[in-house]
């Protein structure tokens, strides 16, 4: 099974443990789409939208001394969208409904972005010794 094909299979278990969320999107930190699971056609632009956002995050996070990025939540008038940092080279962002248990969220996509990051970095590191 090909990384991208298991990552795929993350945000579908991811979403069915949480069907508040609205989508789910897996993107390389520079803004590539890598597995989607239900952001419409809107997908590529949402990428790179979080490609900034992380960029911003680190950003933050490194000059007020609070580290690494780890994740990030925006709340809009219609929902949440949250991102986490998954592993050195990916991204996961979520788009929940408004009534989300934000702390259930957070839980879920923690372990959820730390096996998208295992996936992601494995394979870009089988792709480096080839």
């Amino acid at each position: 099974m090909s990384a991208e094909a298991e990552v795929l299979g993350e945000l579908r278990r991811l979403r069915a443990r949480l069907p508040q969320l609205t989508g789910a999107l897996a993107a390389s930190a520079d803004g590539l789409v890598l597995a989607r699971d239900t952001v419409d056609g809107e997908a590529e632009s949402v990428a790179a939208l979080t490609a900034a956002a992380l960029g911003v995050g680190q950003r933050l996070t490194e000059s007020t001394g609070q580290g690494g990025f780890r994740e990030l939540l925006v709340r809009g008038e219609h929902g949440y969208v949250a991102t986490y940092a998954a592993g050195r080279s990916a991204v996961l962002t979520l788009l929940a409904e408004p009534r989300i248990n934000v702390g259930r969220l957070h839980l879920e996509a923690r372990r959820s972005s730390a096996r998208i990051g295992e996936l992601v970095d494995e394979a870009l590191e089988r792709k480096d010794l080839s």
